[in-house]
């Protein structure tokens, strides 16, 4: 397929600036694969869609604040650093991304806090990501991360095109975020309330969880038409034991297996065997899915509704079946819904 079989319009009112008040109170559109026929409710009214001993997959990676501000020595030039992740913990070292690029050398300072109380040193700049840098810093490791974070935000997607908000530190991250690493939040799982699982308890919907630590390459724009030539960023993500007994287990009585997001459905479709059953598994992924694929894992997904030319995009179209989302997604523009992360979601099944 080609990229430019993924442009849609769009109109920027349609991008949500804001999450809705309740988590659970943004809009669901209920896409059935086999018929064709789509419901629109509440998203706190998915759980009428399942039953009891039906498997809910989530990702439980926890959002960190990565994008800083600071100055370059010197000149006191305003450069943007996104941290990306933590290479050397003895070292302080991390790999990071940096804006303005261009006005960065090796052996460039740069100084963080008001009272520039953080400093960090340039050591390589041609890593495929963006640059290293090494924190300068006396003191234990655990002090170190707690002064650096404190001078991070948010790292809200650019698309939104505005400040972070202090909503923004609680709404850009799910409620059972648990592993830290991810430096964007996987948003189907944003919708999810207490109370809501609350109920899925009450039901007896089983919930199992994996780890994908979703990086920025969610976001990065595909600059080639054919997809098969595009490659993924390399991602970080575990599965343990436990979530493959729980998914297996469901698997072979005949209970649905529903995947809440994207990540949490490359993560499965990279640890399925032959059997359709899932293995544990520690270490990294770049799978990217793209029309046509077989799922073997997942009978049911939820994502939020993605940007146009978006690999988020691809995945959802690969899974529903291309006409049938692309179809979705123009009546969702057409009945209001909202896109992107703080958007409305969409749930996917036969």
């Amino acid at each position: 397929m080609k990229l430019s079989q993924f442009k849609f319009k769009l109109p920027e009112d349609r991008i949500a600036q804001f999450p809705v008040q309740n988590r659970d109170e943004s809009r669901l559109m209920v896409v059935h694969r086999k018929s064709g026929e789509i419901d629109h409710v509440l998203f706190k009214e998915i759980l009428k869609y399942f039953d009891e001993n039906d498997v809910f997959v989530f990702n439980d990676t926890r959002v960190f604040p990565a994008r800083l501000y600071g100055n370059k020595e010197k000149t006191g030039a305003q450069i943007e650093v996104f941290l990306l992740r933590e290479l050397r913990e003895e070292n302080l070292l991390w790999d990071v991304q940096v804006d303005p690029a261009r006005k960065i050398r090796i052996g460039n300072k740069l100084y963080f806090g008001e009272d520039n109380s953080m400093v960090a040193e340039v050591i390589d700049n041609t890593t495929s990501r963006g640059r290293v840098l090494r924190f300068l810093y006396d003191g234990p490791h655990d002090e170190f991360k707690k002064a650096l974070y404190a001078l991070g935000e948010a790292p809200i997607p650019t698309y939104l095109k505005r400040k972070v908000d202090e909503m923004d530190e609680e709404r850009f991250q799910t409620i059972f975020a648990t592993n830290e690493g991810a430096v964007t939040a996987p948003t189907a799982g944003l919708h999810f309330s207490r109370e809501l699982l609350k109920r899925m308890e009450i039901k007896g919907v089983e919930r199992a969880f994996i780890t994908m630590h979703c990086g920025l390459g969610n976001f990065r724009e595909i600059d080639v038409e054919d997809l098969t030539k595009h490659k993924m960023e390399s991602e970080q993500m575990f599965v343990t034991e436990e979530c493959t007994e729980i998914v297996n287990k469901a698997k072979l009585a005949g209970h649905k297996i529903c995947a809440v997001g994207n990540t949490v459905n490359r993560a499965l479709e990279t640890v399925v065997g032959t059997d359709h059953l899932i293995k544990p598994f520690e270490g990294w992924t770049n799978k990217f899915i793209f029309p046509p694929y077989d799922f073997s894992v997942a009978d049911s997904m939820i994502s939020n509704f993605q940007l146009p030319e978006s690999v988020q995009l691809m995945l959802t179209a690969a899974y529903g079946g291309y006409d049938l989302v692309m179809s979705a997604y123009n009546l969702a523009v057409k009945e209001g819904y909202r896109f992107g992360c703080y958007g409305d979601a969409m749930l996917i099944m036969d």
